[in-house]
């Protein structure tokens, strides 16, 4: 295949590109600017956070018109986290990224667009959402599914994501080897049990919604494995009849923003991105984000709606794991334990 086809496969396959721009020369207008003359931003984010953009983002427009009296267009696309990381290195022209793990900015770091040290351009690293995994089970639960260890029980089918293209899959591996290795147990010991998960799960959906979608309007399963938020939503719309279930031992999962640098710099557009980036710390937007069941981590609104979550005695971070680099050269990477794991599982 020809390099520009592969990166046309490469844009096509990025999630969806919710609002259409209309095509023309580049000589016509500035790049960054729509035909009428807004300004326009591309965000790109992962597949379980497009409610909460809906909302936030008609606001932050509205603030940055009242602030500078420029009009502004913000384009979106969702998809698998590792799908859009990839769509982007390839081509797709995003401002602002917030994609489910701080591996997945690295990743744009290490080829050449996002620059080093964007985890201190914020506060808190530049973490703008918490959340953590939660078992959502059958009415009644009648496998009894009540923790990590029973997820490996003989005749207890799993759904959960593919770690290779959804970055809420990789959070729910690292939950799953943490709930061994944070409570005294050793790597052999960890590969086991995450092993033995894993040979119950029947199918890898590409992203965490479309594990969603398997289990609650498929019907498929027995457990799945997501990110609490999915939980909250399935709760709330009516399509999850049965509680589920919070590890108390829990991974604490990260999702970080990050200007894209060398695409603001050409299209003219860093200062909105940065803008729309510090605007999702801020209290409007981190509200958002909790009503749409994301744990905030601006403390101000975290405090005022913790009560809403459920409670995790210990939290574990991907920092135990000795940070994403090494997680992802370990986990991974091709050749690397999750591969191993998944052609012994099958």
């Amino acid at each position: 295949m020809e390099p520009s086809a592969q990166r046309l496969t490469a844009l096509l396959a990025a999630g969806s590109l919710l609002t259409l721009v209309g095509c023309s020369r580049p000589d016509q207008q500035p790049q960054g600017t729509s035909p009428t003359g807004e300004q326009e931003l591309l965000l790109v984010s992962y597949a379980v956070t497009k409610s909460a953009y809906s909302r936030i983002l008609p606001k932050f427009v509205a603030e940055w018109k009242t602030k500078t009296g420029q009009s502004l267009r913000i384009n979106t696309s969702y998809g698998g986290s590792g799908s859009q990381t990839r769509a982007v290195i390839d081509g797709l022209e995003a401002d602002v990224v917030t994609l489910a793990l701080g591996a997945d900015v690295l990743k744009l770091q290490q080829a050449g667009l996002v620059d080093a040290g964007w985890e201190k351009e914020l506060a808190n690293d530049s973490v703008i959402t918490n959340s953590t995994v939660a078992l959502l089970t059958r009415p009644g639960n009648p496998k009894g599914i009540r923790g990590w260890s029973d997820l490996a029980k003989p005749g207890v089918t799993v759904v959960t994501a593919n770690p290779k293209t959804s970055g809420g899959a990789r959070w729910n591996f690292l939950g799953l080897w943490g709930s061994i290795t944070q409570t005294g147990g050793n790597a052999q010991q960890a590969e086991t049990f995450v092993s033995n998960v894993y040979k119950n799960v029947d199918n890898l959906p590409k992203d965490a919604r479309e594990a969603s979608d398997v289990f609650l309007m498929r019907n498929q399963g027995d457990v799945l494995l997501n990110y609490e938020n999915e939980a909250i939503l399935a709760t709330r719309t009516g399509n999850l009849k049965a509680p589920f279930t919070v590890p108390e031992l829990n991974i604490r999962i990260e999702g970080p923003v990050a200007v894209v640098d060398k695409v603001v710099d050409r299209k003219g557009t860093r200062k909105a991105a940065e803008a729309l980036a510090t605007y999702l710390l801020s209290e409007p937007a981190q509200q958002i984000f909790a009503d749409e069941g994301f744990r905030p981590t601006n403390p101000t609104v975290w405090n005022r709606v913790k009560s809403r979550f459920a409670p995790v005695k210990r939290f574990f971070t991907v920092a135990d794991f000795g940070g994403w680099q090494k997680v992802d050269a370990t986990f991974f990477a091709n050749g690397g334990v999750w591969d191993r794991l998944f052609s012994n599982s099958r």
